[in-house]
C-alpha cells in the first residue's frame, strides 16, 4: 500500500555544528533525489534512464533530455509529458518518475541503446561526445548571434538573485535563456549542470520557442561538450559560462558556429575564436 511520504522538496532542512561551537543548528541543504525518466510509444513504455536531480521543473528536464540526446527530431513527436499517476506507489515514489509520450513515427528518429542507461547530474550519456553522431542526426549549424562579445559577457548578471535555491543552501548551478531582446525567460536550478541546461532547453521547447536563433544560454559553471550540445541541438546562437570550457566544448562550438564566451564575470570574458584550438581573446 502506498505510504503518506510526501513528495521532495527542492530544500531540506538538516542539522550541524560548527567545529568551534558547542552548539547545533539547521541549515539548508539542497534535495538530491532520483529521477525515472521513462518513454511511452504506441502504448507501451519503457525505461530510458535515470539521473539525480533536484526535484523541480522534473517535466521540462525530461523534455529537454529528450530533445538534446535526439530522441525527437520535431516537437510534435511529443504528445505529452506526466508524472506518473500510479496510486499504487507513493506520492514521493510517484513523484520521481516522470513518463514522455511520443508518436510512434518517432521510433525512428530514436537513437538504438545497447542497454538501460543511468544518467548522471554530472556526465552526458556515453557515446554521445562524437561530433560525427550529431552530423548523422542532422543538426546543422546554429544562427549567428547579433549581441558584441560585449553585450554576451554582461549577460550572467540576468542570473543574479535569480537564484533562489542556491542563495539558501549554496549547492546548485543555474542555468538561463536569454532572448533576442535580452531578457532572461527562463532561470532553472539544479544539483547537476547538465540537469539545469535541460530543464531550460525543455522549457522553451514546451513554449514552442525552439529552434532558438539569437537566443543565449548561461551557465553558472563550465563549460563541457554535454553543455555546448545541448545548445546547438536547441539552434541557441551563443553560450556564457562563468567558469572554463573545455578543449571538446570549444571544438564543437566552432563546428556549429556557437559563439562560446568562458570566465564571464563582472562584464568581461574570454571570447574564445573558432579554429583556433586553445587560442583566445579577452573582451
Amino acid at each position: 500500500m502506498p505510504s503518506n511520504e510526501l513528495a521532495p522538496s527542492a530544500i531540506a532542512k538538516v542539522k550541524v555544528q560548527k567545529t568551534d561551537s558547542d552548539t547545533s543548528t539547521s541549515d539548508s541543504v539542497v534535495v538530491e533525489e532520483p529521477l525515472e525518466i521513462r518513454i511511452k510509444r504506441g502504448g507501451k513504455d519503457e525505461q530510458l534512464g535515470i539521473t539525480m536531480r533536484t526535484p523541480g521543473n522534473d517535466l521540462e528536464l525530461a523534455t529537454g533530455f529528450l530533445w538534446g540526446e535526439g530522441f525527437l527530431k520535431t516537437p510534435s513527436e511529443l504528445i505529452e509529458v506526466k508524472v506518473c499517476g500510479d496510486r499504487e506507489l507513493s506520492a514521493r515514489q510517484r513523484a520521481n518518475v516522470v513518463i514522455a509520450e511520443v508518436t510512434e513515427s518517432s521510433s525512428e528518429s530514436v537513437r538504438i541503446l545497447e542497454r538501460r542507461f543511468t544518467i548522471t547530474a554530472a556526465c552526458g550519456v556515453c557515446g554521445s561526445t562524437n561530433i560525427a553522431d550529431l552530423h548523422k542526426r542532422g543538426v546543422t549549424k546554429v544562427s549567428h548571434t547579433t549581441h558584441t562579445v560585449q553585450e554576451l559577457a554582461a549577460m550572467v548578471a540576468l542570473l543574479d538573485g535569480r537564484q533562489r535555491i542556491f542563495e539558501k543552501t549554496g549547492g546548485l548551478h543555474a542555468a538561463a535563456l536569454v532572448n533576442p531582446e535580452g531578457v532572461a525567460v527562463w532561470v532553472r536550478e539544479d544539483v547537476g549542470r547538465h540537469n539545469a541546461v535541460d530543464k531550460v532547453i525543455g522549457a522553451g521547447l514546451m513554449a514552442g520557442s525552439i529552434p532558438m536563433a539569437n537566443w543565449t544560454l548561461l551557465v553558472s559553471g563550465r563549460i563541457g561538450y554535454e553543455l555546448v550540445q545541448k545548445a546547438i541541438c536547441a539552434g541557441v546562437s551563443a553560450i556564457v559560462g562563468v567558469s572554463a570550457p573545455s578543449s571538446l566544448a570549444v571544438d564543437l562550438a566552432s563546428e556549429f558556429g556557437l559563439t562560446l564566451l568562458a570566465f564571464a564575470r563582472g562584464g568581461v570574458a574570454k571570447h574564445y575564436l573558432p579554429n583556433l584550438g586553445m587560442s583566445e581573446s579577452q573582451v
